[in-house]
């Protein structure tokens, strides 16, 4: 089968569409899924640079990816959940597993999959696993209560936009934040009470939030956060230094088919919005890495193979 394959740690010149050996058999709780589409995530650009070599369960060559969409060709024998022929979404936390999903066959957990959501295209569901989870997983962390005000940062971004909805939904009052003006009135339309662009966030005389949900690499939104509040951070490199009573915390996305499964009946009720960009052939893998590396794109980026 083909698949995009990372040779060596490096630039996106690096990746490379090879001829790998196709699985033959899924393990008793795993599934065979025919790939409709894998999205690119910026994890994807940090592995391929060799930022989470440490951590990788595999070195170079290997295949990258972490979302897949596609239609389930063969399951396990303990599998009781999917059949062969059922179309799907699933994470596949690509450092830990081994399991890339830049190919035309991916292999997955069963658990880390769900039902495929019926409202918008197999490859557009692609687009949803990990930005998804991670939005849900670190809401959960801040555990906020009805009512309660929220910051998001880069609420442009495929995890921002995501929380930003998300947030809404659990009665928040959403305080986002964007970099240039011309994202605020998507961020609105995606729900967000108030829009903050730029340096505004950091003035003395700028809002106050019950907690911060960080998820653009700007450890400094903590000054935005009331004294006693609660921050959580995505972006472990640049977490922020608790000050002022706040309690600060990193949420790691983990694989979870039955929040996955949650997230796409609310897609298939009209109550989130998934974003797409653009979709590219896994040829033209590398030149996806290069868009996403640049900045400014708004919506997933998927490849098909």
């Amino acid at each position: 089968m083909r698949a995009v394959v990372l040779t060596l740690y490096g630039g996106p010149d690096r990746l490379k569409v090879s001829h790998v050996e196709e699985p033959q058999a899924p393990g008793p709780d795993d599934l065979l899924i025919r790939t409709a589409a894998a999205a690119v995530n910026p994890v994807d650009l940090q592995t391929r640079a060799g930022l989470h070599a440490r951590r990788s369960l595999l070195q170079p060559p290997m295949v990258l990816g972490w979302d897949v969409s596609g239609t389930v060709t063969a399951v396990g024998g303990r599998v009781t959940a999917f059949r062969p022929g059922d179309r799907v979404v699933a994470m596949s936390a690509q450092m830990a597993t081994g399991r890339g999903t830049y190919a035309e066959t991916v292999t997955v957990a069963s658990a880390v999959a769900a039902p495929a959501p019926v409202s918008v295209p197999l490859v557009t569901a692609a687009g949803l696993p990990l930005a998804g989870l991670t939005a849900l997983q670190a809401l959960d962390v801040l555990a906020l209560p009805e009512g309660a005000v929220l910051l998001v940062t880069g609420a442009a971004g495929s995890v921002g936009g995501t929380a930003v909805q998300l947030a809404r939904l659990r009665g928040l009052t959403v305080l986002a934040h964007v970099r240039t003006g011309q994202d605020a009135e998507q961020v609105r339309e995606l729900g967000a009470h108030h829009v903050v662009v730029g340096g505004e966030l950091l003035t003395a005389s700028g809002p106050r939030a019950d907690a911060l949900l960080e998820t653009a690499g700007l450890p400094q939104a903590i000054g935005a956060v009331r004294d006693h509040g609660r921050a959580v951070s995505i972006v472990p490199t640049r977490v922020p230094v608790a000050e002022r009573g706040i309690e600060v915390s990193v949420s790691h996305v983990e694989q979870d088919g039955a929040r996955l499964a949650e997230l796409t009946g609310l897609l298939d009720r009209g109550a989130l919005r998934l974003r797409f960009s653009k979709e590219i052939g896994f040829d033209d893998a590398c030149e996806a890495h290069r868009l996403l590396e640049a900045g400014g794109v708004r919506g997933k980026l998927l490849l098909v193979p």
